[in-house]
């Protein structure tokens, strides 16, 4: 399956939708959209992934790494739209404990 990324940077923010699977396979071509958005630490970070369909544990591993990046830069990951069986990856893993999950802050 394929993956389609989008970006529009706002002010204070990037915003990327995420559509497809977002896997093993998938994960390098949004590894290479958000490799230099987080090295750059200028943004928070607003990953829609509404319609991600399935994701795998590389996908959670590019989140913490995207997260741990930004934190660097005193910045934030905010990760919206997530279908509850995607959240639930979040919570059982504890990362909805680490970063922004649904919970609307960031949105404008």
């Amino acid at each position: 399956m394929n993956l389609t990324i989008e970006t529009t940077e706002h002010e204070t923010y990037y915003n990327i939708n995420v559509a497809g699977e977002l896997d093993v396979y998938t994960a390098p071509e949004l590894l290479e959209v958000l490799q230099p958005l987080r090295q750059k630490g200028t943004h928070d970070i607003h990953l829609n992934i509404e319609n991600v369909s399935y994701m795998d544990s590389t996908g959670l591993g590019l989140f913490v790494g995207t997260l741990k990046e930004l934190n660097k830069h005193d910045h934030e990951l905010f990760v919206l739209g997530a279908n509850s069986r995607i959240e639930r990856l979040f919570d059982i893993t504890g990362l909805k404990e680490l970063m922004h999950v649904n919970d609307g802050t960031g949105v404008e």
